[in-house]
């Protein structure tokens, strides 16, 4: 089965050995996104609703890479730093995944990388 690797400049570049996302045959697994803007690298301030748009927004433009949506992903697994966040995680995650939620799971670590909020990682299906 072949192996392809997904890189698009619409999402922030890995910042270690790894690939943005990985497509091998029907299946797409992604890197976990983080809350940096693609354009200035920085990690975007306004605390962790903001940091999960930009999260999820930086998810979808992978898949986007791969000819694949939102829509596409059957699992996610969420990252958070504070597991008092998951409500407010919660409002923002249905605003990206509607119908029929992917399976997921959420797990409060105790860091993430650049000091972040929140990390999406998944796998989608095309």
């Amino acid at each position: 089965m072949k192996i392809e690797t997904i890189t698009t400049d619409k999402a922030p570049a890995a910042i270690g050995p790894y690939s943005q996302a990985i497509r091998c045959g029907n299946f797409i697994y992604t890197s976990g996104a983080i809350p940096v803007d693609p354009v200035s690298g920085e990690v975007v301030a306004g605390g962790v609703v903001k940091q999960a748009e930009r999260a999820l927004e930086n998810l979808a433009q992978v898949l986007a890479g791969a000819g694949a949506g939102l829509e596409n992903v059957v699992k996610t697994t969420v990252f958070i730093k504070d597991m008092n966040d998951f409500a407010a995680i919660n409002e923002v995650y249905k605003k990206y995944f509607t119908g029929s939620f992917p399976a997921r799971s959420c797990v409060e670590v105790a860091r993430l990388p650049k000091d972040v909020l929140i990390e999406i990682e998944c796998v989608a299906v095309i």
